[in-house]
């Protein structure tokens, strides 16, 4: 058996339009945010963080792949050229493939403007949205009514599942800030809530409180990130 790309397993899933089922969803969830941290101690910002560049093995190891748009974090690197953008930069001009990467910009990359590691922290947040859901956070016709979507409109909330955990509902809300400044720092922050959603009792939606079994989560494999740097080495 072959290892799959996440948005494989959203397509594959009983209720494609609802997305992956909870418990599979946080803990992918939580080793794409385990590779996303290893990446940002080591000083890189992926930048392209998207279903297709997230591969889960047939044993559950996630791995993160294509770092090709990654940057530095530093000041420097962080200019914020539209031209380098990970939409403008990829060189195949079908549209899907460019509305794909769109999808899952930040507000600030959208604009063109200085991108840290929030920027992969919004396209995260991007991420779980899709796995709860089964469709995008910001979707349009083409680009630019993506691009007006992610920097206007919000994800339709009510799209969450039912059981989705209050804690799930602000890692969400937090990871797609619009304003940087109030978005989520660090991913270390919701690597910490999906393992605190993990580990907490459950109870089913509709069950009568006080006699629904609790539901509790298995080992969690660790994630693994493929660091694949086009002339780019760690300082």
């Amino acid at each position: 058996m072959t290892a799959r790309r996440s948005q494989e397993l959203i397509a594959l899933s009983p209720k494609p339009s609802t997305g992956l089922p909870l418990d599979e969803t946080l803990k992918i969830a939580r080793q794409i945010g385990e590779a996303l941290e290893a990446a940002h101690e080591h000083g890189v910002i992926h930048r392209d963080l998207k279903p297709s560049n997230i591969k889960i093995t047939p044993d559950g190891v996630v791995k993160v792949l294509d770092f090709g748009l990654a940057k530095a974090l530093s000041k420097d690197s962080a200019a914020g050229d539209l031209s380098i953008s990970p939409t403008l930069s990829l060189a195949a001009t079908r549209a899907g493939v460019i509305l794909g990467t769109a999808a899952y910009m930040s507000p600030e990359q959208a604009k063109g403007k200085p991108v840290d590691k929030r920027t992969d922290i919004w396209a995260f947040g991007c991420v779980l949205y899709e796995m709860l859901t089964g469709r995008r956070a910001f979707e349009g016709e083409d680009i630019s009514e993506t691009l007006a979507a992610i920097l206007r409109a919000e994800p339709d909330w009510n799209a969450l599942p039912e059981a989705t955990p209050a804690a799930i509902h602000k890692l969400l809300r937090r990871c797609l800030e619009k304003d940087r400044k109030e978005r989520t720092p660090d991913i270390a922050v919701a690597r910490f809530e999906l393992k605190d959603a993990l580990t907490a009792p459950r109870i089913e939606p509709g069950a009568a409180t006080g006699f629904a079994t609790p539901k509790s989560s298995t080992f969690t494999p660790p994630a693994v990130v493929i660091l694949m740097f086009e002339g780019f080495r760690s300082r």
